[in-house]
């Protein structure tokens, strides 16, 4: 059974290179869904200190993932990799609720949620 996300080794080494060099170490990480973008729906990822009332807590990598509950249903079984290449590494977001989405990946919508498309 996998859990609403799931991160990658080579993702949970970036997220705590990122959390050592910007002094966020013991910090959650917040993966989030917010309307916009070109095919509606955004991910967003941050750190946090607190908990929210209505938060899902994940543990993986000792990393502390932070999900809430309106955004659990649209992440369910999503994967963050994290890819290095000759020009440069990234985030990848692998949601297989995802119907649609933009060329830069950023943005998506799902069969039941389309959020607030924006002109790209």
């Amino acid at each position: 059974m996998s859990d609403v996300v799931n991160i990658t080794e080579a993702a949970a080494f970036q997220i705590k290179e990122m959390m050592k060099h910007n002094g966020e170490e013991g910090s959650f990480l917040r993966v989030a869904v917010k309307g916009g973008g070109c095919s509606g729906l955004s991910y967003g990822m941050a750190f946090e200190q607190e908990v929210g009332e209505k938060d899902q807590q994940l543990e993986q990598f000792d990393i502390k993932i932070l999900v809430s509950e309106g955004d659990a249903p649209i992440l369910n079984g999503t994967t963050i990799d994290y890819k290095q290449s000759m020009m440069g590494g990234g985030f990848t977001i692998d949601n297989p609720n995802a119907i649609a989405s933009c060329g830069c990946g950023s943005s998506f919508r799902t069969a039941t949620n389309t959020g607030t498309p924006e002109n790209c």
